[in-house]
């Protein structure tokens, strides 16, 4: 390092000088051990809570007829496609077997009916999902939804006077991760349709449907 100080004896100058000298080369290593004791910040792993992950998926099953009364003699058959969204609210809660996470979502509702006539029906249910955690890489899962439906049931559909509906239903199945981000999922639901009390009749409309489908954490 130059020494800068102009205005002293030679002797002082070359005296001063080598100290300064001294002292960078100490401080130098002092400084860089310093930096590799501080506590990592950029470097820091993840945070392993599972509350705000997203994961979008698609189901497709087939309608299987379900006539709980009289005033439901139609055999509802067809097909249904539900895509979906949910993020996770909370990690794992309890110890026991029952340990599981807890997901809010909104599914889509796309119905192609084929008996008793073709027919078609498309909304959207918010949904709540419990998920189990504790029983190894299958994870099963109970869930539930409701929402508006929008239908052409009315002159079609005898049960249903209305083309405004409500679909409520509620199922369990399991996923099985494939991956860190994708897995398939498969199980089986109980369905309603009616219009609420709205028009006349209202007979309702039951299904099972059971269904196969894929997974994608996104983020």
């Amino acid at each position: 390092m130059p020494c800068l100080l102009i205005d002293l004896p030679f002797c002082v100058k070359t005296h001063v000088c080598r100290i300064m000298r001294i002292s960078w080369v100490c401080a130098v290593p002092l400084l860089c051990a310093s930096l590799a004791w501080l506590p990592p910040t950029a470097a820091e792993e993840p945070s392993s809570t599972e509350i705000g992950k997203h994961t979008v998926g698609l189901v497709v099953g087939g309608m299987l007829p379900v006539r709980l009364m009289d005033t439901q003699p139609s055999k509802l058959n067809g097909v249904a496609v539900h895509p979906s969204w949910q993020t996770v609210l909370t990690d794992p809660i309890g110890e026991s077997w029952w340990s599981g996470l807890v997901a809010l979502g909104v599914e889509g509702a796309f119905l192609g009916i084929a008996e008793p006539t073709g027919a078609y029906a498309i909304g959207f249910t918010p949904k709540l999902i419990y998920t189990f955690t504790s029983v190894g890489p299958i994870k099963p899962y109970l869930e539930g939804g409701g929402g508006p439906l929008w239908t052409n049931f009315d002159g079609r559909i005898p049960e249903q006077g209305s083309d405004f509906n409500f679909l409520v239903w509620g199922g369990t199945g399991a996923s099985y991760d494939l991956s860190a981000q994708w897995a398939l999922t498969a199980g089986v639901r109980f369905s309603h349709i009616s219009n609420g009390g709205t028009d006349s009749p209202n007979g309702g409309l039951n299904y099972l449907l059971p269904f196969v489908g894929v997974s994608a954490k996104r983020f």
